[in-house]
């Protein structure tokens, strides 16, 4: 493999003018409540990318220009940290660029949503993960990982969750009492063979696309922090994926928990499939 995928501007390729993809890496870890690492994501995912074949299989993505910014500074406060995001997701659309979040635990994945409802005026979440996140708080903090979908909810944002298997008697009852929260929890999935998904009528055209690794089967993501057995399996994934009408705009995503270990690259590597499968899929999308 020739082509570095993710590469940085000083590394040759495309310069950050030219290409589509915008990659943001945040390690930002601080709430995870059982397993840790994820603030190694992002740079496993990057060093696992330059193992990728630049032909995904259908189409060329890195043709696209992918431009790797410089990791956001994740040493201060949450919410300090959240708005410097934000301000980098913005910028990265103010210039008609996809950005692609990297975690760092789901808390990151609040400020690209902000920044994407901000700038189009409105956005629709589809929202891959085990678990809900729609804790009201967690540990006395309302911006920890468990919480990140209920702050983005209560911002009047819609949601989609897939492949959930997980989550708290609360979480239950506030999805229940939120007719704009949709969701396929993962025993509904593959007990009744279910793969597309169906939107209402009043859902956004702009879309956002939150990917948490262990909406994924731990045969797929064995490296996350809280790996829930039933899971979703790869071609699963894109099948619900590939659901979404051609009207609908992917106009960026995240991928986030992902823990990386010392002695195995297969999360790693499967991350950075992940995301430069996503990509192809964009780019081809136009």
């Amino acid at each position: 493999m020739t082509d570095r995928l993710f590469f940085l501007e000083s590394e040759g390729g495309k310069m950050g003018s030219e290409s589509l993809f915008h990659i943001l890496p945040v390690p930002y870890e601080k709430t995870v409540s059982y397993g840790t690492g994820t603030s190694r994501g992002p740079e496993a995912i990057i060093e696992a990318s330059q193992q990728l074949e630049a032909f995904d299989g259908i189409s060329v993505p890195l043709e696209e220009g992918i431009f790797t910014h410089a990791d956001i500074d994740c040493s201060g406060k949450d919410t300090d940290i959240l708005a410097d995001i934000e301000q980098r997701v913005a910028e990265i659309l103010a210039k008609g660029k996809i950005p692609v979040t990297l975690g760092g635990e789901h808390t990151v994945s609040y400020a690209p949503i902000i920044a994407h409802k901000k700038h189009f005026g409105q956005i629709g979440i589809i929202h891959f993960d085990a678990h809900a996140d729609l804790r009201d708080m967690m540990e006395d903090n309302k911006f920890a990982h468990g919480c990140v979908m209920r702050r983005v909810h209560e911002q009047g944002i819609p949601i989609i969750q897939i492949g959930t298997r997980g989550f708290s008697t609360e979480e239950r009852n506030y999805r229940r009492t939120h007719s704009d929260i949709i969701f396929y929890d993962a025993p509904q999935i593959y007990r009744e063979n279910i793969f597309s998904i169906q939107f209402p009528t009043d859902f956004p055209d702009d879309i956002y696309i939150s990917i948490d690794v262990d909406g994924f089967d731990p045969s797929v993501f064995p490296h996350t922090g809280t790996p829930v057995p039933g899971g979703l399996f790869w071609y699963d994934f894109f099948r619900f994926i590939d659901s979404i009408p051609a009207a609908k705009r992917i106009r960026g995503f995240d991928v986030v928990e992902l823990a990386p270990v010392i002695n195995s690259v297969v999360s790693d590597y499967a991350a950075a499939q992940l995301v430069y499968n996503m990509m192809g899929i964009i780019a081809r999308r136009g």
